[in-house]
């Protein structure tokens, strides 16, 4: 019954990062914070799923190693953004 629960609050920790990630933010680090929240979302959800039908945990040390690489690309593009705007306002990139 406690396994459950936990499975329902990591759904809910995913969901509502998907929910504030989705709304209009105008910075990229808060946006990069946002993918991190919902990565750990997965990550909680990856763990109870495999703890429950007891399967083995290496697939989320991979999962833990591809999202610090996503996070430590997120943040070189970040400086790299900065470095060359000065600032890591969303809007204001030309995507075109």
């Amino acid at each position: 019954m406690i396994i459950i629960l936990n499975l329902y609050m990591a759904y809910l920790l995913f969901f509502f990062g998907l929910v504030v990630f989705i709304s209009n933010q105008k910075h990229l680090l808060s946006i990069l914070l946002r993918l991190e929240f919902i990565a750990l979302g997965l990550f909680i959800n990856l763990v109870i799923f495999f703890n429950l039908f007891i399967y083995e945990n290496y697939f989320t040390i991979i999962f833990l190693v591809f999202c610090v690489c996503e996070g430590a690309l997120g943040l070189g593009i970040l400086v790299s953004l900065i470095r060359t705007h000065g600032n890591d306002y969303f809007q204001s990139l030309n995507i075109l």
